[in-house]
């Protein structure tokens, strides 16, 4: 695979956007790989749509610097990322292996470019999986004070140079502070059926009002509790034969591959939060 760049940039919408970066890419002979684009409008508003890209291009020394200073002298907010650099994950996990062992063995078998530099866990039960990869796991259990708990944590993803940290079922709510250090690089995975059966055995809940869908969300952590921006869902339906066991069993099938999904999204840079807590994903 050739190297190249990958770059994500938004602005408003205007005419001419497109043709300054395909000419300047062009103007350094790199060669585009793959393009794509989006234009949202709010139809509430008569105002200016906002223009999304999205581009792959051979990497060439000399276009980084000159792309980049086109990019800031025309006002466009734009990320542009060397795809020969896999980003490093953080695994967090608890008790449940499902979610976790889904991101580990893809990563693993290279289906999500991406390298597994830490797994961070609450309890020991996923330790020989980790063990397994010669992936260092370090053990912090949350009997001690929340602030020490995080900063701990803190420690070791910094000391990883950690840059993508997976909620892969962890089992512990994470402060506004240590958040606010990965902003929009936390993903976590819960069952979509929030805001109903909120608690403790939310299958249960589901069977007991007879629910006809299972499913999971995935999205970016932020501040408010399981209402960041969404990257990925999905659903399975189900009857009335399903009982409690039989919706836990597709709840964590559905919940491994949209995880899984939504990592593979994050590190190949095919996702832009937007200004008003969603997301554009592209294909």
């Amino acid at each position: 695979m050739k190297d190249k760049y990958i770059l994500l940039a938004t602005c408003s919408d205007k005419v001419g956007i497109t043709s300054l970066i395909t000419n300047i890419i062009a103007k350094h002979n790199s060669n585009i790989l793959h393009l794509d684009h989006f234009t949202e409008y709010d139809s509430d508003q008569d105002s200016e749509g906002k223009l999304y890209l999205r581009f792959e291009f051979e990497k060439v020394d000399t276009l980084k610097q000159a792309l980049e200073q086109e990019l800031q002298d025309n006002n466009i907010e734009f990320e542009l990322f060397d795809n020969s650099k896999k980003t490093k994950i953080a695994l967090f996990v608890s008790k449940e292996d499902h979610a976790f062992n889904e991101v580990l063995l893809r990563v693993q078998r290279g289906e999500i470019p991406a390298e597994i530099v830490c797994v961070v866990s609450n309890h020991e039960n996923n330790k020989h999986f980790a063990d397994a990869f010669n992936i260092p796991f370090f053990h912090v259990p949350s009997t001690q004070p929340k602030e020490e708990v995080e900063q701990k944590i803190l420690d070791i993803c910094a000391q990883h140079e950690v840059e993508l940290i997976i909620l892969a079922k962890y089992m512990q709510i994470l402060t506004d502070n240590f958040v606010s250090h990965y902003p929009n690089q936390i993903i976590n995975i819960h069952h979509s059926f929030l805001p109903s059966f909120i608690g403790a055995n939310p299958y249960k809940q589901a069977w007991e009002r007879g629910v006809k869908l299972v499913g999971a969300t995935s999205h970016y952590v932020t501040s408010d509790l399981d209402e960041g921006p969404i990257i990925d869902q999905d659903v399975t339906r189900i009857n009335h034969r399903y009982n409690v066991k039989d919706l836990r069993k597709i709840g964590r099938h559905v919940e491994s591959r949209v995880l899984a999904q939504a990592v593979e999204l994050h590190v190949q840079h095919k996702v832009i939060v937007t200004e008003g807590n969603k997301t554009i994903v592209f294909a």
